[in-house]
């Protein structure tokens, strides 16, 4: 078993997909297509915004050259065209940024959608072994950095094209200083090119360790309640200062690679500037350039020492871009996280007849925690699992829901394969009621409509008295619009379990399992719970996993889980004279009642 999971990591492993640039940009524009009228209207803006920019030093230029030589009438006429000119790139700017909002507000939104649709298929296996931060900084930083590529790209990319023309218009007026600019920009493009490439390596480790902080964080807000409890206050607060130290020393060695090479690419297009200015006093006092020339070449030097500037942001933008969607497409495809495959079959209303035929099932490749299990339950009857804990009894209901895959055998369900079935097939007629239910953070009645969009008043209200919830939620200020708190911890441990019967019982599946469901309630309300199961026999398949074996008592069935395997079957009266240790457990709970 060890090898061949070996073997399956290590195809794993080949057949994982690189998400070069390329294939980034081709997954990343399915997003952006649908907006097509937006990103024209913002790329016409950007071209006037361009031919604006190329145009306007020109006749900063002129304006400069025509004051100094006095001629007044045509300074005005000048100014005023100057004037247009500003104001209609302001405009251009405004419907710019308009139309770019909405284009990349709609790309967020619907890869924001996307990722989150995609964690939700993605195996349980995988889940149990990722940080909730890895999903958290995915879905909330990167999508919006992906958003983002279409429109500076356009704009940088608009304003390189600008700088060019500008550069060849410099080829035209002279020669000499345009190998000038040449040598110039290709300085600082070097400058760039390192000072991008150390960013980009700091910036790698920074994400990754971000998100183990933020994963960490959620760990804290979860389960700040058991922190307190624990007294562990102090040390939870160490390991979160040690991974907040390291992320903020990794975003100051950004800043401080930022700082540097924007000092000295600065202090070098200052030595430029300067030497520019030598240089072209000796070509006018050798008659190689005249002055008014020169005015218009110096107009231009800012754009033109921008130009490479632009291009290393470009560069910098791209292979910030590739990180993001690199670490988006990870999760929205299927190579690093494996998503749940279904079958294609779909049964709208299934009776609840099941199967496991010698499965075996580990969490790991070290323990196996099924161990051949085989048995078969009928639709409308009420089975229950006996045994320690940790001998496999939930790991039944988690494969029953297709959590997990086996790693051999099979489950049937109505006598078809459990893989050949649609997720709705499966889920959709399934309800589970674990012992530690997870409540949203939202109120009681979204709680329900959650799990059931179309679900009436009458059918929420009578699922609550059916837990015995009902009377309790009537005496809130807000009744079934109360907000809960994030896992219900405005709740006590028996409400939320009951609030998560209710829950389940209003969704009405033909199957419905309840893993130590009413662990946590008083015996009256487990009373109340236990008559509502037996109400809902020889309706529903009900599965009961019970450390009391009192609320077991009435099912049609009970088998005794021991280390993976089912050791012994039968009535509750059939066990108290066949199996000495299920007598024995029954003994001492009924003195325990007593």
């Amino acid at each position: 078993m060890k090898n061949l999971n070996k073997k399956e990591k290590k195809k794993d492993q080949e057949n994982k997909k690189d998400y070069s640039l390329w294939t980034n940009l081709k997954l990343s524009f399915k997003y952006a297509k649908h907006q097509k009228k937006e990103f024209i209207l913002y790329f016409i803006f950007n071209v006037l915004l361009a031919i604006i920019g190329a145009i306007a030093p020109l006749l900063s230029a002129k304006q400069l050259l025509k004051l100094t030589d006095g001629i007044l009438s045509e300074l005005m006429a000048i100014s005023i065209l100057i004037l247009i000119i500003e104001i209609s790139r302001n405009l251009c700017n405004l419907l710019a940024r308009k139309f770019s909002q909405i284009f990349a507000a709609e790309i967020l939104k619907k890869i924001q959608i996307d990722i989150a649709r995609e964690v939700l298929k993605i195996e349980t296996s995988d889940l149990d072994k990722s940080s909730s931060g890895i999903f958290i900084d995915r879905l909330v930083k990167d999508t919006g950095r992906i958003a983002d590529i279409f429109l500076d790209l356009n704009m940088s990319i608009t304003e390189v094209v600008t700088n060019i023309g500008i550069l060849f218009a410099v080829f035209v007026i002279n020669k000499v200083l345009f190998f000038y600019y040449i040598i110039a920009i290709s300085i600082i493009f070097v400058i760039e090119k390192i000072r991008i490439s150390k960013f980009i390596s700091v910036d790698k480790k920074y994400r990754k360790d971000a998100e183990k902080a933020t994963g960490l964080v959620g760990e804290l807000v979860r389960g700040v309640r058991d922190v307190k409890v624990l007294n562990a206050s102090e040390s939870f607060m160490k390991k979160i200062s040690s991974d907040i130290k390291k992320i903020n020393e990794e975003r100051y060695e950004m800043g401080r690679i930022r700082r540097t090479y924007t000092f000295l690419s600065g202090s070098i297009r200052d030595i430029l500037d300067f030497t520019l200015v030598a240089l072209a006093v000796f070509m006018i006092s050798k008659n190689y350039l005249t002055i008014a020339n020169f005015v218009v070449i110096y107009m231009y030097r800012n754009k033109i020492f921008d130009l490479l500037t632009l291009v290393s942001r470009v560069l910098e933008w791209i292979k910030d871009f590739n990180l993001s969607a690199g670490r988006v497409f990870e999760v929205i495809g299927d190579d690093t996280f494996k998503k749940e495959k279904f079958g294609t079959k779909h049964i709208n209303n299934i009776k609840g007849d099941f199967e496991f035929k010698n499965v075996h099932f580990g969490y790991n490749e070290e323990k196996e925690v099924l161990k051949g299990i085989s048995f078969k339950v009928k639709h409308n009857e009420t089975v229950s699992f006996v045994g320690k804990s940790g001998a496999g009894k939930s790991t039944i209901f988690s494969l029953l829901a297709k959590l997990y895959e086996p790693t051999s055998g099979s489950i049937l369900i109505d006598g078809m394969n459990i893989n050949e079935l649609d997720c709705d097939s499966i889920r959709g007629n399934i309800s589970i009621i674990t012992q530690s239910p997870y409540i949203f953070n939202l109120t009681i009645r979204e709680n329900f409509t959650i799990v059931k969009e179309d679900l009436t008043e009458e059918e929420m209200i009578k699922a609550c008295k059916l837990a015995k919830l009902h009377e309790f939620i009537m005496s809130l200020p807000n009744g079934y619009d109360t907000l809960v708190g994030e896992g219900g911890l405005t709740l006590s441990g028996g409400q939320r379990q009951r609030l998560a019967i209710a829950r389940a019982l209003a969704q009405k599946t033909e199957i419905i399992l309840f893993d130590e469901a009413t662990s946590a309630l008083d015996n009256e309300t487990q009373k109340g719970i236990q008559d509502a199961i037996n109400n809902m026999k020889n309706e529903y398949t009900i599965l009961i996993i019970a450390h009391r074996l009192s609320t077991v008592i009435n099912s049609d069935k009970i088998m005794i889980i021991d280390d993976g395997q089912i050791t012994d079957t039968g009535t509750h009266e059939e066990l108290l004279k066949t199996n000495k240790e299920y007598k024995k457990l029954y003994e001492m709970e009924l003195k325990e009642t007593k």
